[in-house]
């Protein structure tokens, strides 16, 4: 990020956004275990005082970042209403949920290792702003039911659980950065167990 942009003198959310901007470049190079609000200032053409004068605490600081890359995140969630069979729209919003893990790994490391731990998780923006990425899931699955396309005999809660616990343990090497892992195989494989396992007899739409 260019000093002489984000040093000159800005407005306040300006300067917020810059901040937050260069956090989340800080963030993806460093992980959040090394990461400093006194980089991002240098970085930024700041004196560190101007980064705590906003984000009073790191923690502070990384919220604000994963926040803003949730509501990014949920920009693709209209798309849904206009796939149109199930099995594409199950794909869809399977992908993205991969998609997502693997385009910032650092953030998603921090979510899950330092945020979700935390007692008071369920009261906070990150988690409302997840549970909405959880409920397009959700959504294609009660449509389904509702439809008659899947059986009705297992509740959306486990089946949403199903799809994110699976999409966790597939990335869990790449997010300790300890391994990859393929996103349309990891998709086509949890679409398809979902599909299979919902429909009331034999069929497989992708073939």
């Amino acid at each position: 990020m260019s000093t002489s942009r984000t040093g000159a003198r800005l407005k306040p959310d300006q300067r917020i956004a810059a901040l937050v901007a260069t956090a989340r470049e800080l963030l993806a190079e460093v992980g959040y275990e090394r990461f400093l609000p006194a980089e991002v200032a240098r970085r930024a053409g700041v004196s560190e005082a101007t980064v705590y004068r906003y984000f009073p605490t790191k923690r502070e600081l990384l919220v604000r970042v994963a926040e803003e890359w949730l509501d990014e995140v949920l920009g693709a969630e209209p798309v849904v209403a206009h796939i149109d069979t199930t099995y594409e729209r199950l794909s869809f919003v399977v992908r993205h949920a991969v998609g997502v893990i693997r385009k910032e790994p650092a953030l998603t490391r921090y979510i899950f290792n330092e945020l979700r731990p935390d007692p008071g998780f369920r009261s906070t923006a990150v988690y409302q702003l997840n549970q909405r990425i959880a409920r397009m899931v959700g959504q294609v699955l009660r449509d389904a039911i509702a439809s008659g396309e899947f059986r009705d005999d297992i509740s959306i809660d486990l089946l949403r659980d199903v799809v994110f616990g699976a999409i966790e343990h597939q990335a869990f090497a790449y997010l300790r950065g300890e391994g990859d892992f393929s996103i349309d195989e990891t998709t086509e494989g949890i679409t398809r167990l979902i599909y299979r396992g919902m429909t009331p007899g034999p069929s497989d739409p992708s073939t």
